[in-house]
């Protein structure tokens, strides 16, 4: 079965820096896209930034210049590192995986960890 586990979450003042951590573990033989996503409370799910297999980044506008998405193929991880965290950027933050390939009748499609909380205080 297809599972997402992110760690790294926790408190930080602003101004500090975390690093978020994401592994797929599974009958998993091909990821296309992986990127990560926050929520806070009483607001929408928003994409964060994603990364393509080849390495392709995207981020959103919010956090450019500040986090830097990276992967690794063959662990099949991604990770997040954030630096210059404002309190606005405090959320629950969720690993997503594009599953394109997968074995023993493992469903194709998106995939999302549990989430990891970020608090940061002003």
């Amino acid at each position: 079965q297809v599972q997402l586990v992110e760690s790294g979450g926790g408190l930080v003042q602003a101004g500090g820096s975390l690093r978020l951590s994401c592994v797929a573990s599974g009958s998993i033989f091909s990821i296309n896209a992986m990127g990560w996503y926050r929520q806070a409370p009483g607001k929408q799910r928003e994409l964060v930034a994603t990364i393509t297999s080849g390495g392709t980044t995207n981020y959103a506008d919010s956090v450019k210049g500040r986090f830097t998405i990276s992967r690794d193929n063959v662990k099949k991880t991604v990770a997040l590192q954030m630096n210059s965290l404002k309190p606005e950027d405090s959320a629950v933050y969720y690993c997503n995986a594009e599953v394109i390939k997968v074995g023993d009748g493992s469903r194709r499609g998106n995939y999302w960890g549990k989430g990891t909380l970020v608090t940061v205080s002003p």
